[in-house]
């Protein structure tokens, strides 16, 4: 057994030679081992591993016999670590080896072609692969084990040290396939199929964000990277020849794993031209701008005229934009439509895509001044990236573009700067006399008012919007069911008196009511809207003379808020 030195002495000699200084290292840890268990049974405790290492390397070195002894231990060592790492190699898995009896090769040797997608064309995915496997009932199978498999790769599921990945039950999920129908998918799942003679392997996968899994995705295998790729493209084809998008009315949704957002299938509205109450020939002027287009699209394209239009709605709150859509979307069955509004503009991205794909289409960005100078993810307000949108179409693309704003003047400017990507905007005004008294006679419906109460009310409602007429129509009925009678003209004039009173104000406001004489609140200075930055810390200004000058607040025509300070005041010290 080698012994450690504590001094020089008798059949020692110095580490002269480098590789010695190796030894030196596994004496180390040979020595504090041996040393260590010998500590367990009663005996010393051991030295430190850096103690032996320097000794040894010092001069207090091991004799001749103990240097042999450590050297063969050494190459011992060295030979089972190479043992346990050819011991480590991968190997095939059962899942492997039934991927290998298809293809015909090792598949350890075989690239893995991926294709990501948004999760919601993972029912596209589905519906493309089972036409290509022909809907053989061995050609689908799933893979068993834990949650690792949701963030293991195709390479491990193949060959790996120590999971046994093997062939199990296939992992399915409910995907919505339009506003009321629904279609299981397979959401992890192993295809065997082959294309144009040649085996191919396919893995499929639903996103899983909580597993870091973002998108959902294919991944194919094949010994004939050629066929890999025909596969691929045809699959492509396919997922937009059968997609269930196709004619769909959607909208986004953020994933609450801050991935990005998904399409959601709505309901296609049904709103007739009896239902929108606007100015005369306005109406018909949107309509032929955004459903004519699409439906002349022949004639255009063989003039050599474009296709893709931008619309914008603007106009007071209440005054029928939202319902305006409505009807485009009821005037266009069979076009694919994407609405986005509030947060979810942030999409616009998916949504442009999804327009490009499946022409015709129409996508809608309603309140679009809620976020025209919002930071998004870029140092561009959000407004930008919408307008980069359009300009990514090609002209020839069908796609209509229609876009709301309540705030006209915060987005003048940035649409004058890219002239084109808007070419009909459209003031949706508040109702004059005749739209006001369609709109009450609309909401009034069969209740037993006269034509002229009706009359006088919409008279009276000057600057009121077709939310007002619906709330007076329902007080009115709720005032005469609160005395017990059928609703009458004097139940219309008391609600409506109710409304206009001055405690009422607020709800007028709220019912998107405006008084003709108020001023509009609209900023006319255009850096109104200029980004500001605020500075935190201590100012202390001096003048020409050397005097400080008084504490005030400055404002720079940047648009950033100077507050000078005294440099005792309290506000401005720093907080413990």
């Amino acid at each position: 057994m080698p012994t450690l030195r504590q001094s020089p002495g008798d059949h020692l000699r110095r580490a002269d030679d480098p590789r010695d200084l190796h030894v030196c290292a596994w004496s180390a840890r040979l020595v504090h081992g041996i040393a260590t268990e010998t500590g367990r049974r009663g005996g010393p405790g051991p030295p430190s591993r850096a103690a032996v290492t320097a000794a040894c390397q010092d001069g207090d070195v091991l004799d001749d016999a103990d240097r042999d002894l450590m050297r063969a231990f050494a190459r011992y060592m060295e030979r089972a670590n190479e043992l346990a790492a050819t011991e480590q190699q991968a190997v095939l898995t059962p899942l492997g080896e039934r991927i290998h009896d298809h293809l015909g090769a090792d598949p350890q040797t075989l690239p893995v072609v991926t294709e990501e997608f948004a999760d919601h064309r993972l029912v596209d995915a589905d519906i493309a692969l089972e036409a290509l496997t022909g809907g053989a009932p061995d050609a689908l199978i799933g893979v068993a084990g834990d949650d690792s498999r949701f963030h293991s790769s195709v390479s491990e599921f193949i060959a790996h040290p120590h999971a046994r990945w093997a062939p199990g039950p296939v992992s399915y999920a409910t995907r919505a396939t339009g506003a009321d129908t629904t279609r299981q998918v397979v959401s992890f799942g192993l295809r065997f199929l082959a294309y144009e003679g040649v085996p191919v392997a396919v893995v499929q996968r639903s996103a899983k964000p909580d597993y870091g899994r973002g998108r959902a995705s294919v991944e194919i295998l094949s010994p004939d990277q050629d066929a890999a790729t025909a596969f691929l493209l045809r699959l492509r084809a396919l997922m937009i020849e059968r997609s269930v998008l196709r004619g769909q009315v959607l909208s986004f949704t953020q994933s609450e794993y801050g991935a990005e957002a998904g399409a959601t299938f709505v309901r296609r509205p049904e709103v007739g031209t009896d239902d929108v109450v606007l100015p005369s020939g306005l109406l018909d002027e949107v309509v032929d701008h955004v459903v004519g287009i699409g439906e002349q699209r022949e004639a255009l394209l063989a003039a050599g005229q474009h296709l893709k239009r931008g619309v914008l709605l603007y106009g007071p709150p209440g005054t029928g934009k939202t319902l305006t859509i409505r009807h485009l979307l009821t005037r266009t069955p069979g076009v694919t439509a994407v609405l986005l509004t509030g947060s979810s503009i942030a999409a616009i991205g998916s949504a442009a895509e999804i327009a490009r794909t499946f022409q015709p289409s129409i996508v809608v960005m309603e309140d679009i001044d809620l976020v025209a100078m919002e930071r998004h993810s870029s140092p561009q307000p959000l407004l930008f990236e919408v307008l980069d949108a359009l300009d990514g179409l090609d002209g020839d693309a069908d796609v209509a573009f229609v876009m709301t704003s309540n705030r006209v003047a915060v987005l003048e400017r940035a649409l004058a700067d890219r002239p084109g990507r808007v070419d009909l905007a459209v003031e949706v005004p508040l109702p004059a006399l005749p739209e006001r008294e369609r709109l009450f006679r609309r909401y009034a419906g069969a209740l037993p008012f006269s034509d002229t109460a009706v009359t006088e009310a919409a008279e009276r409602a000057e600057g009121t919007t077709g939310s007002f007429a619906k709330e007076l129509m329902r007080r009115s009925v709720l005032g005469a069911a609160l005395r017990g009678a059928e609703p009458a003209d004097e139940d219309l004039r008391a609600a409506l008196d109710s409304l206009l009173t001055e405690r009422s104000s607020l709800t007028r406001k709220l019912l998107g009511t405006r008084n003709p004489d108020e001023v509009d609140d609209e900023p006319d200075d255009e850096d109104e809207y200029d980004d500001e930055v605020t500075y935190s810390g201590s100012y202390v200004a001096v003048g020409a003379d050397d005097r400080p000058i008084r504490p005030g607040t400055l404002r720079s025509t940047g648009g950033i808020d100077l507050t000078l300070r005294a440099p005792d005041d309290p506000d401005d010290q720093p907080s413990s």
